[in-house]
C-alpha cells in the first residue's frame, strides 16, 4: 500500500465514522439581541462539520423550539450559509415555524435554504456530534 493510498483510506474511514449531519439547536428568538450567540453557534457547527470531514455535508439548524426570527437573525443565517458553502457544506433549516416560513417568503429567499420538516433523528443520538446552542429566551 502506498502512502497516498493509506492517507486516502484513513480519510475515508474517518469520513464514514460521521455519516450524520451536524445539528445546531436553536431555542427562543433569533433577533438582534441574540445574533452574536447565533453567529457563534453556527460558526462552531461549520468548523466542526468541516474538521470532521463528514460524509453528510449538511449543517442542520433545528428550529423546532425557535419562536421568532427577525431580519438580523435571518442575516446571520445567510452569512452562515455563505461560510458553510465555502467549506462545501449545505445549511438546512429543520422544522421552521410558520413565522420563519413567512419571513423567507417575504424576503424572496424561499429557495435559498433547503427545508426539512423535522430534525433528523439520527443526528440527535450520536454522542459528541451535536452542537447544542440555546439562543435567547423564548417569547
Amino acid at each position: 500500500m502506498t502512502a497516498a493510498t493509506a492517507r486516502s483510506a484513513s480519510t475515508a474511514q474517518h469520513a464514514v465514522a460521521h455519516p450524520v449531519p451536524c445539528v445546531i439547536r436553536v431555542r427562543g428568538v433569533m433577533d438582534l439581541d441574540h445574533s452574536a450567540e447565533l453567529s457563534d453557534a453556527l460558526r462552531t457547527g461549520i468548523e466542526l462539520a468541516h474538521k470532521e470531514r463528514r460524509t453528510d455535508p449538511d449543517l442542520v439548524v433545528d428550529l423546532t423550539h425557535s419562536s421568532f426570527c427577525d431580519s438580523s437573525g435571518l442575516g446571520v443565517l445567510l452569512q452562515a450559509r455563505s461560510a458553510a458553502a465555502d467549506q462545501g457544506l449545505t445549511v438546512r433549516l429543520a422544522a421552521p415555524s410558520h413565522q420563519m416560513l413567512r419571513l423567507l417568503e417575504l424576503t424572496g429567499i424561499t429557495e435559498v435554504f433547503p427545508l426539512l420538516p423535522a430534525c433528523p433523528a439520527a443526528a440527535t443520538v450520536v454522542a459528541g456530534r451535536v452542537v447544542p446552542a440555546t439562543i435567547g429566551p423564548s417569547r
